[in-house]
Formats: C-alpha cells, structure tokens, sequence
C-alpha cells in the first residue's frame, strides 16, 4: 500500500494487579463517579464481585452498577444505560465483561459523546466529531474479541433484529485493563475458543487486503504468543503468566485488525452468529477450511506466518514452496486439539445449523463488510461449499 493509516490510542495497564491502577486513571481524566456495567453471568460466578472488592478496597466509588446487560448487546439496553447514566450523576464508564458488554459499553459512550439519546439516531454515522470526552476504561474477561482497542461495535437492533455494525474512532476506550485474576475461572473451552478468536483476527489482520506495516507487526506478535501460551494456559490454568500473554494477544490482533480489517471467516462467522454458533466456535470451525480457500492469492503471506506460528527451527527447515502448506496444516491441527482437549464441536451440524441453512448464511455472509476485504473474490457458491465442509 502507498498510504495507509493507522490509529490505537488506548492506554493498555497489563500485569497482575492491573485493576489497582483504574483508580489513578479515572483521577487523571478528573472522573470520581463511574458507572461500572457487566453481565448476569460474571455477577452469578463472582467475578463482578471480585472486581468491585477490589475497586472499592482501591478508594473508587462502585455504587454505580448495571449488569442486566444480554448476551447479545442490544439497542434498548444502551438506551436504557444512558439513561441510567445521566440519572444518577456518573461522570465514566468501566466495563468489565466480553465482547458483548465491551460494545454495549461502546454504544453508550458514544451516544452520550454526541450528546444523543438513541443509539438509532447515529446508525450509518461513521464520520463523527470528536464530542464531549466520557472516560472509559475496560477491563476484558475473555482472551478473544480484542474489541477493548477495536473501533467497531456490534449492535443488535431490538426492532428488526439485525446486528449492526458501528465503526468508528469515538467509540475507543481510553484505558484497557489486562489483569489475568480476572480470567482466572474463565472455562478452559472458552479460554480455547476466545483464543482462537483472537488467533483468527491476527491471521485476517495479517492477510487481507487493507494489511499495513504497523497492523502486520501486532498481528506477527498475537500470532506467535497464542501459539506458544495457548495449550500451556490450559495444562497450567493456575499460571497466571500464560493467561496474561494470551490476554496481550487478544489486545495485539484487535489493534492490527481495527487498521486492516478482516476476511472471509469473519464475513462468514458474522453470518453464523445469526444461527446461534458462538462466535470463538464459528472461529475455530472456518478458519481452516476458509485459509485452504485462500491459500492459491496467499500463499507468500501464509509461508511468512509458518514463521510466526511454529519458530524459526521450523521454518528454516521447511522448503521454501511447503511452508504455505505447512502453515495450513498446523493451524488445522492446533485448532484440532484445542477442541479435543476442551470438549467443543468443530461441526456445525452440532449447534443446529442444518443443510437447509446453508444458501440463508451465505446470503447473510456475502453483504458482509469484511468480504470486501479478503484478498480473494468468492461467492455464494464458494460460502455454501465451505460451509458444507464444516458440516
């Protein structure tokens, strides 16, 4: 590319005890009165607890709390935030959950940027002023969405049901909080599939069309830390240090795909989300078969990333016209023993999506904003084929 931007200006706290710092961030952006927002679910297993404890025990205000936030972030929910928000005097935002949490999280600030009320009124607006600040901070309880340094915010419409997408600069944290206690009771299945999420977003990142110098370098660094720390997590779950390298890969390839962007298994698991298939789980399950798809426009990219992903050792002794293929295969069978060592399908016939789905998601995932930016033109036709591999 001749020109290229890119912009990631969120402060990143990562270690242990990381939480403690919120305190010291929410004093430099003169804040004393967040409203923290999560879900039922870290409220059921005590993570939100556990936060709290620990925010309170570190002087800041936590009497502000909402977590009846859906599994999938929703266009009444936000509007119902904001308005709790401006009710109770808040003056910032802290959001500790995964990916739906993080982007509710998003649709509130930024209508409360744009001094709106309903998250609808700015649909289609990706061009928008700066606005009034709202410091917002987020603390990740999951090593997959990236979306705590990511642009963009998934939506889902209460009235027609469609999941929209917002991409822009207003809807960025200004601090991320990367405390691996946090993850600590995370599921070894979703620390997998998460993981292969934020796998799949460094190698998109790293390969689609939009890639740029900075973006590759992240996406290199995500790839090669899932690779070495993903299976040690899981053998070593009380090690906090391998959970926090995957959380710093998650963060790394949701900055190198917010600058590049994604492909085809993003276009395609965006359409599968609609079927009920977790997002980790369409991941894990695309991603093989969708980089064989690619594999004849990508094949340098693909020898590059045997490099990131399996070591110097390996690549040094692989023949220059094998690594491609190399590459594929590891990634395919690494996928593979994640999913037998947690115990999730890597068949789309296991989460209720039948044959007769097939054209619907293909319809879905063809309009997609990421198939636009896969290197390689596919249709309708390839979808279904792919899809049907997975079956």
């Amino acid at each position: 590319m001749k020109y290229f931007e890119f912009y990631s200006p969120v402060k990143i706290c990562s270690g242990e005890n990381a939480i403690c710092n919120i305190k010291h961030e929410l004093e430099y952006f003169g804040a004393s009165k967040p409203l923290v927002l999560s879900d039922a679910g870290l409220e059921k297993v005590g993570t939100l607890k556990n936060v709290l404890k620990i925010l309170n025990k570190n002087k800041v205000d936590v009497s502000r709390v909402f977590y009846n936030i859906p599994t999938d972030s929703s266009t009444l929910t936000i509007n119902e935030i904001v308005k709790l928000y401006n009710t109770l005097g808040a003056d910032s935002i802290i959001a500790l959950g995964g990916g739906s949490v993080i982007d509710t999280a998003k649709g509130v600030k930024l209508v409360l940027s744009q001094l709106k009320e309903d998250i609808l009124s700015l649909e289609g607006n990706e061009i928008l002023p700066k606005g009034k600040d709202v410091p917002f901070i987020v603390i990740p309880t999951t090593c997959g969405t990236g979306s705590e340094c990511t642009s963009v915010a998934v939506i889902k419409n209460n009235d027609t049901h469609v999941k929209m997408e917002y991409i822009s600069p207003a809807l960025l944290p200004n601090v991320a909080v990367l405390d691996p206690e946090v993850i600590s009771t995370l599921p070894p299945k979703l620390v997998a599939t998460t993981s292969l999420d934020a796998l799949t977003h460094a190698i998109e990142a790293y390969s689609c069309l939009q890639r740029n110098t900075v973006s590759s370098g992240f996406a290199v660094s995500a790839i090669n830390l899932i690779s070495e720390n993903l299976f040690l997590a899981l053998n070593h779950p009380k090690k906090q240090e391998y959970k926090l390298n995957l959380l710093n890969a998650s963060t790394l390839a949701g900055m190198a795909f917010s600058n590049s962007m994604v492909g085809i298994v993003h276009a395609i698991g965006h359409a599968l989300g609609a079927y009920r298939v977790p997002h980790g789980n369409a991941m894990a399950i695309l991603l093989p078969h969708c980089l064989k798809f690619n594999q004849n426009v990508l094949a340098d990219v693909y020898a590059e990333m045997l490099l990131a992903f399996k070591g110097p050792e390996v690549y040094v002794n692989t023949p220059e016209t094998e690594r491609a293929k190399l590459f594929i295969s590891e990634i395919e069978q690494f996928v593979k023993m994640a999913s037998s060592t947690t115990g999730f399908s890597l068949k789309l016939s296991e989460y209720g999506v039948s044959e007769i789905d097939l054209p619907a998601i293909a319809n879905i995932a063809i309009n997609d904003g990421a198939a636009a930016i896969n290197p390689k033109l596919f249709t309708r036709e390839n979808i279904v084929a792919i899809l049907k591999e997975c079956m």
